[in-house]
């Protein structure tokens, strides 16, 4: 199904085309820069999203008659997922066109094709889906970054606020402040290993060993428990019998490693799964700490009473606000909304311990 005619057109409808001609051909781009970061499949995908581009440019053309002399610029999100495609990694540039690609001006416009509005239903998906697979990649190292530089944002603000409201010297809230930050970073270090540690343990004492297969040479064929230790492991009762017989009968022979090989279980790889104890200890520790000295820099750098709180006000606002919205951005969700959620929930526990502070300070002791 084809577009009305043209010649019923209007002037504004010519500049909506024109808009419309260059939002496509960015997108393009910015799919076409994607691809060339990426292999195999998902470049192939992204390829497919550029020729898609590609046809709805050509119908928008043939509208206006051809190339027009002058054309406008692509809206500001556009030129940023162009400039951003060709630099960063390809979930920023994913999530930001997850949510462009949810607001398709197709639906309302009666010169766009229902193949077009169709397309733009399904590009989303296709975008969301890419995006997704990013986020799962991304999920556990960004989920530890962020939560942990956000708690030492949070949690070290809160303190040296509520002690600099007690009144005391700008000497001791500076001690607060480092002592804060060197108790929470050790506590999610010192947790962080035990956790990880307490893991592997565990994995450690369910794990299977080869101990029933090593003396399968001694069993009967036909009658043996051997079977049981694979139905223990997860396997169905044909399956285990034919394992079980398979590594007697090798065994018997003399060649039962020869012959089966390795025995695979399901969770061989846990351990890696899990990690190292020591590195996520480390990485908590440096985490947490990244965060928990931003607002001792005022008092570090001499400032003192409301000068100081005011400036660490402002650099965790800043910090809080940026790593709200970028978990807006990883999300999918509005990245605005979730820095000022963000903001409002480490300043809501600031004002509690500062409103504390005054309320058990110096003078009222």
């Amino acid at each position: 199904m084809t577009a009305p005619a043209a010649a019923d057109s209007t002037a504004s409808d010519r500049r909506r085309w024109a808009r419309y001609l260059v939002e496509e051909r960015a997108e393009g781009a910015v799919y076409s820069r994607l691809a060339a970061r990426r292999t195999g499949e998902e470049r192939a995908i992204l390829l497919g999203l550029a020729e898609a581009e590609r046809r709805h440019e050509k119908h928008w053309l043939d509208l206006l008659g051809g190339e027009p002399r002058r054309l406008p610029r692509a809206g500001l999100r556009s030129r940023l997922l162009g400039w951003m495609a060709g630099r960063f990694g390809s979930i920023f540039v994913l999530a930001l066109a997850q949510s462009a690609e949810a607001r398709s001006p197709y639906d309302a416009e009666r010169w766009a094709t229902p193949a077009m509005r169709a397309d733009e239903k399904v590009h989303h998906e296709v975008v969301r889906g890419l995006a997704a697979r990013g986020r799962r990649r991304l999920s556990g190292s960004f989920r530890a970054a962020v939560f942990g530089a956000n708690d030492g944002l949070v949690s070290n603000l809160a303190l040296v606020l509520g002690i600099g409201a007690t009144g005391v010297s700008s000497g001791f809230v500076l001690f607060s402040g480092i002592a804060g930050l060197l108790a929470g970073a050790l506590s999610m270090g010192a947790g962080e290993f035990v956790s990880v540690r307490s893991q592997r343990e565990l994995l450690a004492a369910t794990e299977a060993n080869e101990d029933a297969a090593a003396a399968a040479a001694d069993l009967d064929i036909d009658e043996n428990e051997l079977a049981l230790v694979y139905r223990a492991r997860g396997m169905d009762q044909t399956e285990s019998l034919a394992r079980a017989r398979r590594i007697v009968s090798a065994a018997q022979e003399g060649v039962r490693r020869a012959a089966t090989g390795p025995v695979a279980v399901q969770g061989a790889d846990d351990h890696e799964i899990v990690g190292s104890d020591w590195t996520a200890a480390i990485s908590s520790f440096l985490l947490f700490a990244s965060g928990a000295i931003v607002p001792v820099l005022p008092w570090i750098f001499g400032l003192e009473g409301p000068t100081a709180i005011i400036v660490a006000l402002v650099l965790v606002g800043v910090a809080l606000l940026s790593t709200g919205a970028m978990v807006g951005v990883l999300s999918g969700g509005p990245p605005l909304r979730r820095a000022l959620r963000q903001l409002a929930i480490g300043f809501g526990a600031a004002a509690i311990t500062y409103a504390l502070g005054l309320l058990f300070g110096v003078g009222a002791v």
